[in-house]
C-alpha cells in the first residue's frame, strides 16, 4: 500500500511515517509544506528508503494536491498536517482557520476528485484518515466523566475550533459524497522530536538551562498523555484494519496534572544530570497567568479501538517520559537546529507579557 501522509514532518506525522517504513512494507509519500514545526531531519533515519518520497506542498494549493495525488496514486490519505499549538492559535488565529479549515476542503476535495476516477477496486479499498484532537470536546467537570466517541463538541480555543470544523467537514464529505473516511482524536502527544514549544520539550530545555520553567496557573490542568509511538501504531492500525465512517479515541490512560508532570521532569533531570549547577530544577518552577479559556481537564476513553481494533498503549508515562527526557538530552544537535531565531522570538513573546503569580 502507498499512504500520502499529510504533514508528515511534524512532530506526530514524523513518527508515522517511521513506524511505517520501519515496520510494515507499504510506502509513503510525505506532503509537507514544512513550516516553523516541520522538520525534515525528523526523518533522517528513514528518508533513504526506496520506499519513502516527499514532496514539499502547502495543502492549501489545490493544483500541487493535485498533481501529487496525479503522480503518486495513493492508496489511503493519513491527514495530519496542522497548525497545532493553542497559544499560537490564541495570538493569530487566521493561520489556524486557513491550514485546520481552508487547507482541510481543498485536501478532501483533491481526494474525491481522485477517488472517483479510480477503477472499482481501487476505489473500494481507498480510505481518507483525518487525525484530529481531544480539544474539540471541550473539558470535563465530572472526575469520573471521558471522553466518548459520542461525546458533543465544545471547543473553547481557535486551534480546537479550527480542528473540529475540520473533522465536521470530514463528515460531511463522507455523508454527501460518500467519500470513505475514518476520523481519529487523540489525547496529549509526548517523545521524541517534540518541537519545543510544547510543554514537555519546554520544560526540558528550560531546565537544563537554567531558565524558569512556566506553569499556566496553579498547573491543576490534567491532560491525559500518550507516548507518540503508541500513538503512530494506533493510526497505521485505524487506516489499515477501522470500520470506514467511524471515529476512534485514542488516549494514553495516563491523566496527569501539569504540574505533576513538570514535577516528573524535573526529578528525572535531577537523576540523569546530577552535575547541573541547576539542580535542584524543580526549584526553577516560576507560575506565569494563565492563558485565556484553559480548558480544565481532558480524559479518553479508547475502550472502543482497544475493543474492535485490538489496540493498547505499550508505554506508561513512567517510561514514555524517562525516554523522552534521555532522547533530548543525547540529541542537542536536532534541538539546536530547530530553535532558530524566529522561535525565540514567539517564546520571548508568548511568555514575557504574562506575570508571575505567587
Amino acid at each position: 500500500m502507498k499512504i500520502l501522509v499529510t504533514g508528515g514532518a511534524g512532530f506526530i506525522g514524523s513518527a508515522v511515517i517511521r513506524h511505517i517504513i520501519g515496520n510494515t512494507n507499504d510506502s509513503v509519500v510525505n506532503l509537507d509544506k514544512l513550516t516553523y514545526a516541520g522538520n525534515l531531519e525528523s526523518l533522517d533515519e528513514v528518508s533513504g528508503s526506496e520506499r519513502y518520497a516527499f514532496a514539499q506542498v502547502d495543502i492549501c494549493n489545490r493544483s500541487e494536491v493535485d498533481r501529487v495525488f496525479r503522480e503518486h496514486q495513493p492508496h489511503a490519505v493519513m491527514h495530519l498536517a496542522a497548525e497545532s499549538h493553542v497559544d499560537r492559535s490564541i495570538d493569530g488565529p487566521a493561520a489556524f482557520i486557513e491550514t485546520n479549515i481552508v487547507g482541510t476542503y481543498h485536501l478532501l476535495e483533491a481526494a474525491r476528485q481522485y477517488w472517483q476516477g479510480l477503477d472499482d477496486a481501487r476505489k473500494i479499498a481507498f480510505r481518507f484518515h483525518h487525525i484530529s484532537t481531544d480539544e474539540v470536546y471541550g473539558d470535563l467537570d465530572d472526575p469520573a466523566e471521558l471522553f466518548l466517541e459520542t461525546t458533543s463538541y465544545a471547543p473553547s480555543s481557535p486551534y480546537s475550533a479550527s480542528k473540529a470544523s475540520s473533522d465536521h467537514l470530514v463528515r460531511a464529505w463522507s455523508r454527501t459524497y460518500g467519500l470513505p473516511t475514518l476520523i481519529t482524536n487523540c489525547s496529549n502527544n509526548y517523545g521524541p522530536y517534540h518541537f519545543p514549544e510544547k510543554l514537555i520539550p519546554l520544560i526540558i530545555l528550560n531546565a537544563l538551562e537554567g531558565k524558569p520553567l512556566p506553569v499556566y496557573g496553579k498547573g491543576d490542568q490534567i491532560r491525559d498523555w500518550l507516548y507518540v509511538t503508541d500513538h503512530a501504531r494506533a493510526l497505521y492500525k485505524v487506516v489499515t484494519e477501522g470500520k470506514l465512517g467511524e471515529t476512534y479515541n485514542i488516549g494514553g490512560h495516563n491523566e496527569m496534572q501539569n504540574i505533576e508532570v513538570v514535577h516528573a521532569l524535573c526529578t528525572l533531570l535531577d537523576e540523569l544530570r546530577p552535575e547541573s549547577p541547576h539542580c535542584p530544577h524543580a526549584s526553577l518552577i516560576t507560575h506565569v497567568q494563565d492563558r485565556p479559556g484553559h480548558d480544565l481537564r481532558y480524559a479518553i476513553d479508547a475502550s472502543k479501538i482497544e475493543r474492535e481494533l485490538n489496540w493498547t498503549p505499550i508505554e506508561t508515562f513512567e517510561s514514555g517520559i524517562r525516554k523522552t527526557v534521555e532522547w533530548y538530552l543525547s540529541h542537542s544537535d536536532w534541538v539546536e537546529h530547530v530553535r532558530s531565531g524566529a522561535y525565540q522570538q514567539w517564546l520571548d513573546k508568548n511568555y514575557s507579557a504574562r506575570n508571575v503569580t505567587p
